[in-house]
């Protein structure tokens, strides 16, 4: 046994260099704060939701910070998963690439010390017309109402960023390519060209629904990039949305897996895995021409402290496992890993080490 675990673990860091992992998306810095029910009802917010700020919504993120006690994390979707997968695998540093656009300002300079905290490399496009985004967690209970300020996080260009030549190089060092559909609403043209790279040279383009208003109103988008999808990731409430705007006609979350596993898909090479999370009942999952079920790992509720993070961390726990070409099964293992360890704690946070095996 102990030459077969020794093999495991010298071919484990053979595998792993640095920018394996590329990232991009809209870099937030989190305010969380514990509110009550009159503050969502003020705002108009349902008690578990993500939206994007509204002119109605301004005042809401002075208010959260005067009057609550708050607490700052870097967030916004895929920064949180490329973050989570580098917490998981340790060593080495800088597995993680991370793209996307913040103001040059004093949250935009927190945003750079969180990153470089959490040992992801990120090259972050700076500029001056908009403010570093930030994103509201509202919480009540186990509920969280996000709701973001994209601001300086809607400015990504391309041609300003992604086509630089030194960028760009960053890209095509990576292997594996994840990015959240929020992105979507910000620039659609980067994600092609990242995605196309991908299946062009048979390396994995992951995507995941985010929420339920991409696959409504950002529609024609997002199926421009799916059949560059090798990974579609999504929680029960975004596949639900997903099946009914594709006209699917069906509620079944096993059937909804399978139909959009068999939407056209440009790299033959790779068949499609659909991912599906539903909180605390199993993951479905569909593992070649079938469907499974991924029971995951129990919790006492009185253990949850906060949600908020949840689909973020398990993505991010199965992409530490993906990098390393293991096998589905063990991805999704460290997923629930992941998610279970950032629910018992306030925002998208964890401990020094992970205690995975």
């Amino acid at each position: 046994m102990s030459g077969e675990t020794q093999n495991m673990s010298t071919s484990r860091k053979i595998s792993l260099s640095e920018n394996i992992l590329f990232g991009m998306g809209n870099p937030l810095l989190d305010i969380s704060a514990v509110v009550d029910k009159d503050f969502l009802d003020k705002y108009g917010l349902k008690p578990n939701d993500q939206i994007l700020a509204e002119d109605k919504h301004k005042a809401l993120f002075d208010e959260i910070v005067k009057k609550n006690k708050v607490e700052y994390h870097a967030g916004g979707s895929t920064q949180n998963s490329v973050k989570i997968a580098q917490w998981m695998i340790q060593k080495p540093h800088k597995v993680a690439t991370f793209f996307g656009c913040i103001g040059k300002d004093h949250f935009g300079e927190i945003l750079k010390k969180k990153a470089a905290e959490a040992h992801v490399d990120a090259h972050y496009y700076e500029q001056n017309e908009e403010p570093t985004g930030t994103c509201a967690a509202c919480i009540t209970g186990d509920n969280r109402s996000l709701v973001a300020n994209l601001a300086a996080a809607n400015c990504y260009k391309k041609e300003k960023h992604l086509d630089l030549d030194s960028n760009w190089e960053l890209v095509e060092k990576a292997k594996v390519y994840y990015i959240a559909g929020f992105f979507l609403t910000v620039s659609p043209e980067s994600i092609l060209k990242v995605a196309k790279h991908a299946s062009d040279n048979n390396k994995v383009f992951c995507m995941n629904l985010s929420a339920p208003f991409i696959s409504q109103f950002f529609k024609e988008p997002l199926m421009k990039v799916m059949p560059y999808v090798d990974i579609l990731f999504g929680n029960e409430t975004e596949a639900a949305t997903f099946a009914k705007e594709q006209g699917f006609e069906t509620d079944d979350i096993t059937e909804i897996a399978k139909k959009t596993q068999n939407l056209p898909k440009e790299n033959k090479k790779r068949q499609r895995v659909v991912v599906f999370t539903q909180g605390k009942d199993d993951t479905v999952a569909t593992v070649g021409e079938k469907v499974t079920m991924f029971p995951v790992l129990d919790i006492d509720q009185n253990d949850i402290v906060d949600t908020n993070g949840a689909g973020d961390a398990f993505v991010g726990g199965f992409l530490s496992e993906l990098v390393q070409e293991r096998s589905l099964e063990e991805c999704i293992r460290a997923g629930h890993y992941a998610a279970n360890v950032i629910i018992r704690r306030v925002g998208c946070t964890f401990p020094e080490k992970p205690d995975f095996h």
